[in-house]
């Protein structure tokens, strides 16, 4: 594993998707519309600083942290709402937790090899994603 996370990854599965969404309160439409789409991860990494942007034909995300400076984040698009995430490291992993409305909300990921590696987690559902690099 490395902590550079940096380039262009596409979607290459996205497990139990539907779920974890279903768990953040999503409404069937857009569920449904949701887990048909890939996504690309475009990311730049400079040290402990990330500027994300997740772009799909339906939605496009961008986040903007510092490793270790708790921020406010608001998921527009997803769930559309306000969290307080901190991001760390654990290893090579970088892991966040988001605090609000919904328990045991956050992420995990990192690269091994030629991948990408993300679980998004929202109360007991976890949502499993592969990205190779491009």
């Amino acid at each position: 594993m490395t902590k550079d996370q940096n380039g262009t990854w596409e979607m290459e599965s996205n497990d139990n998707f539907e779920s974890y969404m279903k768990a953040l309160d999503i409404d069937f439409a857009t569920r449904k519309i949701a887990v048909r789409l890939n996504q690309t991860k475009i990311i730049d990494q400079n040290d402990d600083h990330f500027k994300t942007k997740t772009n799909s034909t339906f939605r496009n995300y961008n986040l903007d942290f510092t490793v270790g400076v708790e921020f406010e984040e608001y998921t527009k698009g997803l769930d559309n709402r306000n969290v307080k995430s901190l991001v760390t490291w654990e290893g090579d992993v970088l892991v966040c937790v988001q605090k609000g409305e919904k328990e045991n909300r956050g992420w995990r990921q990192w690269v091994e090899d030629d991948k990408l590696y993300l679980e998004l987690t929202c109360s007991d559902q976890v949502c499993r994603q592969v990205f190779k690099k491009k």
